[in-house]
């Protein structure tokens, strides 16, 4: 969630009077001590007394929250945090790493490059939970059996990275976001025990399967998502790196048991009801609908009759126009930003940057004239290379999952080459 800096600290003039006040009282309580030593008689024992042994500080309580998805874009994967209950302090710190701020200089920049910087902050629970008690996201906490030594040694590490000089960090996606933070402090905190019961286990979900999931109930996000997503994203995951989402990393830790067979997880208590709607829980795509409508549109450009074609040309000036915009974007993404998750996007394929070179054959047609010969070439190109976006979905190479774009939107192409490209032909 966006966030403002906070500024820290007490002042330091203070410190300096008490210290001005407090040092000379120190040193007349050592001097009047040393003078009554002195005054004791050599012959009288002196006995030392027996030191106490000091007391053993109480550890610290270590949970995790999880929150629900929200209805802003960026809460849609929900969230977490590790809570530190430290019994020497009033109330809890929640330490959140899901901070950045739209208004930092060059946040855009590094925003579009894919150099995103996250932070983590710590705050008391309250002022945490209550963003999300006003948004009415669930938060539900899971307490952890953790040793002292363990829980002692997370809550000084946390506090360390909160830092100023600590807390910000490179952000991806996938790989580095704010819940493989909480994911991989508390697997340093076990010795790696998350890492060794997870990453050998498959629930054969992928990053594209996961994501458009929980994009579904915004049609727009769903649609970004499919459509940017290149074929790295479409490797089955081991449950390890499915905990880039809270609420599978919570799940997982319900899972994980200590040496002597403990679950790992004592405790779990709602502290929020979820009010919003709950995340989805299919995010598979059918085919058959978008084969259905491809092949429907195919038919109406190649039966449309003479009188049609000026409004023809107008709809597929539009199409060659939203096909060039975005696959322009998609090649920028892979040439020129750090997204490693948009590179190698097989559906450059289908939307096609040389779709913005057809787009004065269909101002002529709009006109009345014929094309250039040129037109019929780039309609002809434009066809075939969509059909190579089959290429790799047959033969398994790397394969990306977008079979349904294929269906939808090659018999399109298609179509317009063959009405067009025909036509041309025959006139010339």
């Amino acid at each position: 969630m966006p966030s403002s800096e906070r500024r820290r600290g007490g002042s330091d003039s203070t410190a300096r009077r008490l210290l001005c006040i407090l040092l000379p009282l120190l040193l007349l309580a050592l001097g009047a001590l040393r003078l009554a030593v002195a005054a004791v008689p050599a012959s009288a024992p002196v006995s030392a007394p027996e030191p106490a042994a000091p007391a053993a500080a109480e550890p610290p309580r270590i949970g995790v929250l999880t929150m629900g998805p929200g209805d802003i874009f960026w809460e849609r994967f929900g969230h977490d945090s590790i809570v530190v209950a430290d019994p020497t302090l009033v109330e809890p710190t929640s330490y959140n790493f899901g901070f950045f701020d739209l208004h930092e200089a060059g946040f855009m920049r590094r925003f579009i490059e894919g150099r995103m910087q996250y932070m983590l902050v710590a705050l008391p629970l309250s002022e945490d939970l209550d963003y999300y008690r006003r948004v009415g996201r669930g938060v539900r906490v899971q307490w952890l059996d953790l040793s002292p030594a363990q829980a002692r040694a997370l809550a000084a590490a946390l506090a360390e990275n909160a830092r100023p000089e600590n807390a910000r960090y490179h952000y991806d996606y996938f790989t580095s976001n704010c819940t493989t933070k909480v994911r991989d402090a508390l697997d340093r905190a076990l010795d790696g025990r998350l890492r060794r019961q997870t990453e050998n286990r498959s629930s054969g979900d992928s990053y594209r399967s996961e994501s458009l999931r929980l994009a579904a109930p915004a049609p727009w996000l769903w649609v970004g998502f499919d459509i940017a997503l290149g074929p790295s994203n479409d490797r089955a995951l081991t449950r390890w790196q499915q905990d880039f989402l809270p609420r599978r990393l919570a799940d997982d830790l319900r899972q994980i048991r200590l040496d002597d067979g403990r679950p790992l997880v004592t405790q779990e208590v709602e502290l929020l009801p979820q009010r919003l709607a709950a995340e989805p829980e299919d995010g598979s795509v059918p085919l058959w609908p978008w084969l259905l409508a491809g092949i429907a549109l195919a038919l109406l450009i190649g039966n449309a009759g003479t009188r049609s074609t000026r409004p023809l040309a107008a709809l597929a000036a539009g199409f060659w126009l939203l096909c060039g915009v975005l696959g322009l974007t998609l090649a920028l993404a892979w040439g020129f930003t750090e997204h490693r998750a948009l590179w190698a996007n097989r559906n450059l394929l289908l939307l096609d940057p040389l779709c913005l070179l057809l787009l004065p054959g269909a101002l002529a047609l709009l006109r009345g004239r014929q094309p250039s010969a040129r037109f019929r070439f780039l309609l002809l190109a434009v066809a075939v290379l969509a059909a190579l976006a089959c290429l790799p979905l047959w033969l398994q190479v790397f394969p990306q999952r977008n079979g349904h774009w294929i269906a939808l939107l090659l018999p399109l192409h298609a179509a317009l080459a063959w009405r067009w490209g025909r036509s041309t032909a025959a006139a010339t």
